[in-house]
């Protein structure tokens, strides 16, 4: 229980520091209207989880990805190597205690929605457009990843190491990579980096503590990281209202401008 409230606070308090400190508190009325908004979100919500979808999905780069990191997966269950890998790291462990069940938390998908919420409202509480947008965005891939996750899973159906069903592809793995890219995206290298090195650590942790094949983590770290670009990436502006916030082109004689304009195609 101290490693999770640890872990919590961690992230709170790096939520805390995305969020904008120079935009005052919301006004009642301003409160009325983001709770419009966001109402509003509820129901064009499926919507958007479809489209991010077929983009997502349709991507002939992330076709191939998901492809061969599938074609892997099955190389590896079918000739043994799934079996040699755990007992591999079976018998040289290297994560354990507080370790292990620190990144079983940080890695569990229910965590990275909680901590998403969480950032959407320190973000709406703070009149910060852009991280209320980025937040959403974080959400959505989450939905996306989750779907496809449980989805595969039920459709494999098959047992993990430890006898447990619905071991493929790792659910931990592909939620943990999927936060990563979309940080990587984001914030660029500085907190990509370490954000993939926090899902590789969840995602061997998963084949140490014998809750996963490697052929699972496989292909979920692909399956993540494929959702997580594609819908980050598509979501990179700034929104409002529907509308793109984008930086006010120059003159046709070539001159700059100072400003912002608000784009939307049709």
């Amino acid at each position: 229980m101290k490693g999770r409230f640890l872990v919590l606070c961690i992230a709170a308090v790096f939520i805390a520091g995305c969020v904008s400190q120079e935009n005052k508190p919301a006004n009642p009325e301003l409160k009325r209207q983001w709770s419009e908004e966001l109402w509003q979100k509820r129901h064009t919500f499926p919507d958007r989880i479809w489209e991010d979808s077929k983009t997502t999905f349709t991507e002939p780069n992330n076709l191939w990805l998901l492809g061969m990191a599938g074609a892997a997966s099955i190389v590896m269950h079918n000739n043994g190597a799934d079996d040699d890998i755990q007992d591999s790291v079976e018998h040289h462990r290297a994560i354990d205690g507080f370790f292990s069940e620190s990144l079983n938390w940080i890695g569990n998908p229910g965590t990275h929605f909680a901590v998403t919420g969480l950032w959407y409202a320190l973000a709406v509480d703070a009149n910060d457009k852009l991280n209320e947008n980025r937040a959403w965005t974080m959400m959505t891939a989450l939905s996306i990843n989750g779907l496809v996750t449980a989805s595969l899973k039920a459709v494999r159906d098959n047992t993990t190491p430890n006898h447990d069903k619905w071991a493929w592809p790792s659910g931990h793995t592909s939620s943990s990579f999927c936060v990563a890219a979309v940080l990587d995206e984001f914030y660029g290298p500085k907190v990509g980096i370490p954000a993939y090195v926090a899902a590789s650590f969840v995602g061997y942790r998963m084949i140490e503590e014998g809750d996963h094949w490697a052929s699972d983590v496989v292909f979920g770290a692909a399956l993540g990281w494929a959702v997580g670009h594609s819908v980050a990436g598509k979501h990179m502006n700034l929104e409002i209202a529907g509308f793109d916030l984008m930086p006010m082109p120059p003159t046709q004689t070539g001159e700059p401008t100072a400003g912002i304009s608000f784009v939307k195609q049709f």
